[in-house]
């Protein structure tokens, strides 16, 4: 094991790998009953404003991706997520040491499956649905708690990516390139 505790192993690494499992849970529930009282409460012609204008809760219904891009291809981003939701559950989470990889892992997963579970389940019917969104700021999109988790994730990995590792410090790890440190090999 490293010496600077980035890299988890025993039973620090099945901890984080269940807080992972229930940010994913957690995360995909808190999307569900968020869409669903937008659904229930809140009236598309009619959207009720907060923080003096900046947010409004603006019932809309999405058959695309981000910015509504893609709304023909609601078959394929379905199957472009439900592919990603079984390789970040079956290779990443199982794969990944470190915790800040395993905290990226657990808000992807709320994410993708937020909104998958809107195009397995919502009309027009399975692998169509569109994703409810609700959350509206000026000049932006309207987003959702997935959408949410999903741009938290990206702001996570880009953040590892320029300030390195897991490690408490802060440093990027220093590792042998041996099996301790996770690494096969140099860079």
């Amino acid at each position: 094991m490293a010496t600077d505790g980035s890299v988890l192993s025993g039973a620090r690494l099945r901890t984080w790998r269940w807080a992972a499992v229930a940010t994913a849970v957690l995360g995909l529930a808190l999307d569900q009953i968020t869409k669903a009282l937008a659904v229930t409460r809140l009236d598309p012609a009619d959207p009720p404003g907060y923080l003096g204008g900046l947010l409004h809760l603006q019932l809309l219904r999405n058959s695309g991706a981000a910015f509504s891009m893609g709304s023909g291809a609601t078959v394929v981003i379905s199957l472009f997520a439900a592919a990603a939701l079984v390789v970040v559950a079956v290779v990443v989470l199982p794969r990944a040491r470190h915790r800040w990889s395993l905290v990226a892992c657990g808000m992807l997963l709320a994410g993708v499956s937020g909104n998958l579970t809107d195009r397995l389940l919502r009309a027009p019917g399975v692998l169509r649905g569109h994703v409810v969104d609700f959350f509206a700021l000026p000049h932006f999109a309207v987003f959702n708690v997935a959408d949410i988790f999903i741009t938290a994730t990206a702001v996570l990995v880009i953040a590892m990516s320029f300030f390195g590792g897991d490690s408490a410090s802060g440093k990027r790890p220093q590792g042998s390139g041996g099996a301790d440190d996770g690494r096969e090999g140099s860079r």
